[in-house]
């Protein structure tokens, strides 16, 4: 997904994101020297990221975590850390960084796209995506699995046939997959419309990620904070303050 892609409906002046949780949205973790999208940070730039979160006493979390604590009022400290398409380097590259950090994340994943590569980004480069096996070494590292839809598609374009399979279709494949159905879900691009945000609720789904939802904003459409390669103190800071600002 490309990182600059807005949600359908443009926020409404002074949304308050302040007060939902503070989610990172992450994709790629290998070299980003070939990055049309912005969408991929480096091994040590994650690390750089962590130690970061842990030197202000912040702790990344899988974003199922993270909400259960907001409702019983324990969410101070913790961060929620995302990964979106499923890509393999998550299991080589991020997870022994997170480890190291005694972190746990969600891995947002395309149970439609088993073993196959990021065909929906016509600038490439193609990278590999998770399979079966891939899905439930995930889960057993002690990572949140959720889904992404079947196969990346803008949610907003599809019939209600389609739309009932990338939401619920996705949800049930991922329960065989791992025998458990998954609580999260993640638009694709990021772009939602009320239709889309209903129909992962009807799914059975606790939760869903956005990224700027605007007036849709709640449980099932929650907005994220995209972090590249180029965020280090500074540009960190400044994400976390805009928000805490609610922009």
């Amino acid at each position: 997904m490309s990182a600059d892609t807005a949600t359908r409906g443009a926020p409404a002046p002074g949304t308050a994101r302040a007060g939902w949780p503070w989610i990172l949205m992450y994709h790629s973790v290998a070299d980003p020297g070939d990055d049309p999208y912005g969408i991929t940070v480096a091994r040590d730039r994650l690390d750089l990221h962590l130690s970061w979160l842990r030197r202000r006493g912040l702790t990344g979390v899988d974003v199922g975590t993270l909400l259960r604590a907001r409702a019983s009022g324990r969410a101070r400290g913790l961060v929620g850390l995302s990964f979106d398409d499923g890509y393999t380097d998550f299991i080589h590259e991020a997870l022994p960084v997170l480890r190291h950090h005694d972190c746990t994340a969600t891995a947002f994943v395309l149970p439609g796209r088993l073993g196959g590569s990021n065909e929906w980004d016509p600038e490439g480069p193609r990278r590999p995506l998770m399979s079966a096996d891939d899905i439930r070494r995930v889960a057993e590292a002690g990572m949140e699995i959720g889904s992404h839809g079947l196969h990346h598609q803008h949610l907003t374009r599809l019939g209600d046939d389609e739309l009932r399979q990338e939401t619920r279709g996705s949800r049930e494949l991922l329960a065989e997959i791992t025998g458990r159905a998954p609580d999260g879900f993640c638009y694709p691009y990021g772009v939602i419309d009320a239709r889309a945000v209903e129909a992962v609720r009807e799914a059975g789904y606790g939760y869903g990620c956005a990224i700027v939802p605007g007036r849709l904003a709640g449980d099932h459409a929650l907005p994220r904070t995209h972090i590249s390669q180029a965020d280090r103190d500074l540009r960190l800071r400044v994400k976390r303050l805009r928000h805490r600002l609610g922009r």
